[in-house]
């Protein structure tokens, strides 16, 4: 059953940019079990069958499934934690060009999961790419937030700029979200009371933005990709090495506010 109002999928039939050989993760930070269904996946959805009809690779990861040892180094388990997921799961976000962050709201913020996802995120900070560029140049983020209280900019706003200070391109519009009345209610993709449908499939707000940002990072992810990623001028990490740092060139080695 597509996930794509009749306005989206034309816009996706209409589409003649080939973006085959983009592949994108999917993160879900619900804080619902494994099992049990999730309205952030829900919205997900949406932009996995954007994705899929043009051509991309998708891998679809739920932070609820793993345990994510607090800390920001690659493996906290060599840093006191007995147990720590991120070193089996951190390739699948490494190997992505595209990166959408999906969290409901609580309490006005992004979820834990999704904090502590950042949080591993940043684990790499200190790790370049091939040209010396912090590791994330050359990929974009996006975020899906969903939820029944405002926030959506808010939550939003963190989880970008968070992506983008570790070294993800941000497009425009790279943002969407659902949120119902303020207080209990049903969640995006509830079946409504009236039996007429699901809630929110029918938001223009929710979809129009939802496409926007789905197709800006395919367009901001395939330009990157062709040209070879972000030119290396003016922001090569290695430029500034000069032997002085304890633990550098370390891929370990975590930079600091001091060193911005």
């Amino acid at each position: 059953m597509t996930r794509l109002s009749e306005q989206q999928a034309t816009i996706c039939e209409a589409s003649e940019v080939d973006f085959t050989g983009l592949k994108a993760v999917l993160v879900n930070a619900s804080l619902k079990p494994p099992g049990e269904d999730s309205h952030t996946d829900t919205l997900l959805d949406v932009v996995d069958e954007i994705f899929t009809r043009g051509g991309v690779g998708i891998d679809r990861l739920r932070l609820s499934d793993h345990l994510l040892a607090p800390g920001v180094y690659p493996d906290m388990t060599e840093h006191g934690w007995e147990r720590d997921d991120w070193p089996k799961i951190c390739d699948r976000v490494l190997d992505a060009d595209i990166l959408v962050l999906g969290t409901p709201i609580w309490l006005g913020e992004k979820s834990s999961l999704a904090q502590g996802f950042i949080e591993k995120l940043y684990a790499h900070s200190g790790q370049t790419n091939d040209k010396g560029q912090y590791r994330f140049y050359g990929k974009v983020g996006g975020c899906v937030v969903t939820g029944n209280e405002d926030g959506i900019k808010h939550v939003a706003a963190g989880c970008l700029y968070a992506m983008s200070h570790v070294g993800y391109t941000i497009p425009p519009q790279a943002d969407c979200g659902w949120i119902g009345e303020a207080g209990p209610g049903p969640s995006y993709g509830d079946e409504k009371k009236n039996g007429n449908g699901r809630v929110g499939f029918d938001n223009v707000f929710t979809q129009r933005n939802t496409t926007f940002m789905a197709f800006n990072l395919l367009h901001f992810a395939k330009m990157l990709k062709d040209q070879g990623g972000v030119p290396a001028v003016g922001n090569v990490r290695t430029e500034w090495d000069d032997g002085s740092k304890p633990g550098w060139p370390n891929p370990e080695y975590r930079r600091d506010d001091s060193e911005e």
